[in-house]
């Protein structure tokens, strides 16, 4: 069953990355929420970046919208619970308006996310070396796919007020769209950018005062007014019911005796989406967050331990410096401790890191081995299917996630067990053995979304719950899921 929900929004898209999409879906929801509106911000894609700068403007959390990893009918009861008491959505697209999981499959677009969820698409354009041609890419990306609905256009790095003009008249004559505002080229209110793509808000930087001065420009150049107008007449939404993780049984205990999950959070660990944890709470877990960097001892009455990704590669030097952190990870692995890691957290676990100049930092040891920058990006969207019954897997069982790192795991011992096998898909035609299945440690470079698969929170937090009770070897095999992935 589906009930329909009242809910204004927009979607900002380009017609590719690069355009300016982060820079004004920022500007503008601080603009809205200067106007004393609550803007519920949201991204497309699997991107834990984009998303600290919209909740930073929105002073509430971003999240994110993937309908290639999370069941598509979610999606729309996604953006209906995540914008619970706000006036408006925002949303930012990701890469171009059509790019998605392949050349013949437009699955995660932004132009998927904006059929699932029947949302106006505001076209952000880098207009600085075009003028007439603006006209006929907005006309292709309107009539592309009629299930879309292109509302209009913010023209992008703009040269001149003439040259503002001559994109104007353009666009509006040819396609009868309207033109909502230009922005202006400005090299001051450009991101800094490193391998992975912007830098995170969660490291020191000017990031509130970067706000305000895209902000400022938002006002004086993009109609707010007209903007409002077209996030009023998207249509209601219709809401699917969600799938729930099974909450544990805790009746007879406060709050204070919910498994405790230590999850790693810093400056270089901070790639985790808000959806998993708010899934762990629901199977009744108690989160308490805990910094590799600097402190010296994982949370007392730790359960299980999440070792998210990010960016250790930047802080090597530090974390490799804070040995208390590091000998309490190796205690907790040899006391039997659940321990999940993905990405940056794989890399934490070996034995040292390499970074780009070749300076090797120690790390925590508990897998063979050592993780090497590289200047060569692995990425996409993986289907990966679980190669033994552990605490968190049945054999067989496969997810959907995503991988984007430039790391490897080198000097990998042939001999340990793998975690996953990725199944072929339309980029890598072979499977590919993945991660590392070393007793309670569960380490892979695949990020997942706990959304495509409930059970897998409940099986968490069961874990968490059996080490405390002093069993590190907690039988979950009861706690089934679907076997397979169901989208």
């Amino acid at each position: 069953m589906s009930e329909p929900r009242e809910l204004p929004r927009l979607l900002l898209a380009a017609p590719m990355s690069g355009s300016g999409k982060t820079t004004i879906t920022a500007g503008l929801i601080a603009a809205l929420a200067a106007r004393g509106l609550q803007v519920a911000p949201f991204k497309c894609g699997p991107d834990y970046i984009d998303p600290s700068y919209h909740a930073l403007a929105a002073g509430r959390p971003c999240h994110n919208l993937d309908a290639w990893l999370v069941p598509p009918e979610q999606i729309p009861g996604i953006v209906v619970r995540r914008a619970q008491g706000a006036d408006l959505a925002v949303i930012e697209g990701v890469m171009g308006l059509f790019d998605g999981y392949a050349g013949d499959d437009d699955s995660g677009s932004s132009a998927h996310i904006a059929r699932l969820t029947n949302t106006p698409v505001v076209i952000v354009l880098d207009a600085r070396a075009m003028a007439r041609t603006a006209a006929a890419l907005v006309a292709g990306l309107r009539d592309f796919d009629p299930r879309v609905r292109v509302a209009g256009v913010i023209c992008n790095r703009v040269g001149s007020p003439g040259h503002a003009q001559l994109l104007t008249r353009a666009i509006e004559d040819a396609t009868g769209l309207p033109v909502f505002g230009c922005f202006s080229r400005d090299a001051a209110i450009n991101l800094p950018e490193r391998h992975l793509g912007l830098v995170p808000t969660a490291e020191p930087g000017r990031w509130q005062a970067w706000i305000g001065e895209v902000r400022a420009r938002v006002e004086a150049s993009i109609d707010l007014d007209r903007l409002l107008v077209i996030a009023r007449s998207a249509p209601e939404l219709l809401v699917a019911s969600r799938p729930h993780p099974q909450p544990l049984s805790l009746s007879g205990r406060g709050e204070s005796d919910y498994p405790l999950i230590a999850v790693a959070r810093d400056e270089a660990f901070s790639f985790l989406y808000e959806e998993n944890l708010d899934m762990l709470r629901e199977a009744g877990a108690q989160i308490c967050f805990f910094s590799p960097l600097r402190d010296h001892a994982l949370p007392d009455g730790t359960g299980a331990i999440y070792l998210c990704g990010g960016f250790p590669e930047l802080y090597a030097a530090q974390i490799s410096e804070n040995q208390p952190m590091r000998e309490s990870l190796r205690a907790a692995a040899a006391a039997g401790l659940p321990i999940y890691a993905e990405c940056g957290g794989l890399m934490y676990l070996t034995e040292a890191v390499v970074d780009a100049e070749g300076h090797s930092y120690p790390l925590v040891g508990l897998l063979p081995g050592h993780s090497t920058m590289t200047g060569r990006l692995t990425m996409g969207y993986r289907t990966v299917q679980a190669q033994a019954d552990s605490w968190l897997w049945r054999t067989g069982e496969t997810v959907r996630g995503h991988e984007f790192h430039y790391s490897l795991w080198e000097q990998r011992p042939s001999a340990l067990p793998w975690l996953y096998a990725c199944l072929p898909d339309a980029m890598r035609p072979a499977v590919n053995p993945e991660g590392a299945h070393a007793d309670t440690i569960l380490a892979s470079y695949v990020h997942l979304h706990f959304r495509a698969y409930p059970v897998l929170a409940t099986r968490f937090v069961a874990a968490a719950q059996a080490a405390m009770s002093g069993n590190p070897h907690p039988q979950i095999l009861s706690l089934t899921g679907k076997g397979e992935i169901s989208h």
